[in-house]
């Protein structure tokens, strides 16, 4: 089982497979590699080194009660980074990762990396007084907290069919309760931390980054509206931005081949400029 230790004693997993170029993936709030494993299967298959990790608190990694603000979180993914010693590194993020990598690169560099996929990132600014109209604003974040924690398998199950929208996307009762039952592998302390963690203002760090740029967004994004990736993508020079008509928050796995396909157009594009 690949393992490593962060620099305050935290036991993560991470998985890692294949040969080459390194595509490391980060998932959404409350999901762990294992949503990945389609995408790894994939890359893998097309000579990429495929590596996903668990966040803390998530999956196979340590819980350790502690380290669910984004500055810890980033430094997980970097001290990931730097344990595989990865280079030229493609990062692949999901919805609350986006704003991990983000912080990442601000206080990590980028040295190790070449491009960075967002797939239904977090809002620029989720701060009072910078927010957009269109992000969740503090009382709402507490609203939805307290609903986790008070019974989170009915507050999943309640927001699964505008996740997937599984009347349009053909997406499976029995993949809705795959990806519930990995949910409920995490920590609650986790889930409600993490869900707390977001709320930053990050447009600062955003218009520093310098490294090629995918964001990819759905119009009907329930979770994070698409007004976040139009905003992200207007603040960092010369992203390449994508709006999938009829896609919601899970596009990763309901628009799997376009995703791959445009990843794929990205990495080409990026590699021979």
């Amino acid at each position: 089982m690949s393992q490593f230790i962060t620099s305050d004693g935290t036991t993560l997993f991470y998985r890692d497979a294949g040969h080459g170029q390194p595509i490391l993936f980060a998932a959404s709030w409350a999901m762990d590699s294992r949503a990945w494993g389609r995408y790894m299967l994939h890359f893998q298959a097309r000579g990429f080194r495929c590596i996903a990790l668990d966040r803390r608190g998530h999956g196979r990694s340590d819980d350790p009660g502690h380290g669910y603000q984004l500055d810890r979180l980033a430094d997980d993914l970097a001290e990931l980074a730097e344990h595989l010693d990865l280079r030229d590194a493609i990062v692949v993020t999901h919805s609350m990762a986006s704003g991990e990598c983000t912080r990442m690169l601000a206080r990590h560099g980028s040295s190790r990396f070449a491009r960075v996929v967002f797939l239904a990132p977090v809002a620029p600014s989720y701060v009072e007084g910078s927010r957009a109209p269109w992000s969740m604003d503090e009382a709402t974040t507490e609203l939805a907290v307290a609903a986790i924690a008070r019974d989170l398998p009915q507050w999943l199950a309640a927001n699964a069919d505008d996740f997937f929208l599984p009347a349009d996307t053909g997406t499976t009762p029995e993949y809705v309760r795959y990806t519930i039952d990995c949910i409920l592998d995490a920590s609650l302390q986790a889930l409600v931390e993490c869900f707390r963690a977001k709320r930053v203002d990050q447009r600062a760090e955003l218009a520093a980054l310098e490294l090629p740029l995918l964001v990819i967004h759905g119009d009907r994004d329930a979770s994070e509206p698409v007004q976040q990736g139009r905003a992200l993508a207007a603040l960092v020079q010369g992203t390449r931005y994508l709006e999938y008509a009829g896609a919601p928050h899970g596009l990763y796995h309901t628009h799997f081949e376009r995703i791959v396909a445009d990843i794929e157009a990205f990495i080409g594009e990026t590699a021979a400029s």
